[in-house]
């Protein structure tokens, strides 16, 4: 792989050094130009390619979700970074298909994952739902194909991967409804699984439980003929 050619555009210039002065120590980078406001941005990506922008979001005028809606349109489009104080935005981020978020102040191991990721070729399938969690103060991104299964902890949720799991600040109600014509079945008042992740499905003394990454979950007796016949048509599905 060539060298990466970098935008950096933020309206604060210690932080426009700083993250200047990081990228070029990553060996993977070739150029890194800088510009202080989304018009000047466009102005420099008129007269040059990059590979990617890494873009703060507020700024005077243009703000960078309006700088990367602009970009998005382009017949090629460089990778977008995030590089924020503003943890509220990252939803409108990801919709947008950012490769990253970076909260300020940003740890140089977090910029060196951002460029992998560009090299990668950045972020999922805008077909697949994502939800953003906060992880030690980094938000990232959770796609719903790697959610196992769901606990509903208050108007929490705790979501399980096969990597850990992360609480976020949505009721199981809502990811129901988000994610029922994905596989997702609501087996249990505080429970939600991913149909696909079912291993197997036991009964015994009447109580029904189903098997999800080796972990036993209760079915409650209301949900059990649900669970039947949507696994039933899961296995038709995939013969």
């Amino acid at each position: 792989m060539t060298g990466l050619r970098i935008l950096v555009v933020d309206d604060e210039q210690p932080v426009l050094d700083e993250l200047t002065f990081l990228l070029r120590r990553d060996e993977r980078i070739a150029e890194v130009g800088t510009a202080a406001s989304a018009t000047a941005a466009l102005q420099v990506l008129r007269e040059s390619e990059v590979d990617a922008v890494f873009l703060d979001i507020a700024m005077p005028g243009l703000t960078g979700l309006d700088l990367a809606s602009i970009l998005a349109r382009f017949r090629t489009p460089p990778a977008i970074v995030f590089v924020t104080a503003h943890a509220e935005h990252a939803v409108d981020a990801f919709d947008l298909h950012a490769v990253d978020y970076l909260l300020k102040p940003v740890r140089e191991d977090r910029l060196h994952e951002a460029v992998r990721r560009i090299g990668e070729g950045g972020a999922a399938s805008p077909r697949e739902d994502t939800i953003a969690v906060e992880l030690g103060g980094v938000t990232r991104l959770v796609n719903r194909s790697d959610v196992q299964y769901v606990e509903a902890q208050g108007d929490y949720s705790r979501l399980h991967t096969a990597t850990g799991s992360h609480l976020v600040r949505l009721p199981i109600s809502n990811l129901e409804d988000r994610w029922r014509d994905s596989g997702f079945l609501r087996i249990h008042r505080s429970l939600l699984v991913a149909l696909a992740h079912v291993e197997e499905i036991r009964e015994e003394d009447g109580r029904v439980s189903v098997l999800v990454a080796g972990r036993e979950l209760q079915v409650s007796r209301r949900s059990t003929p649900a669970l039947r016949e949507q696994l039933r048509r899961t296995r038709r599905a995939e013969t």
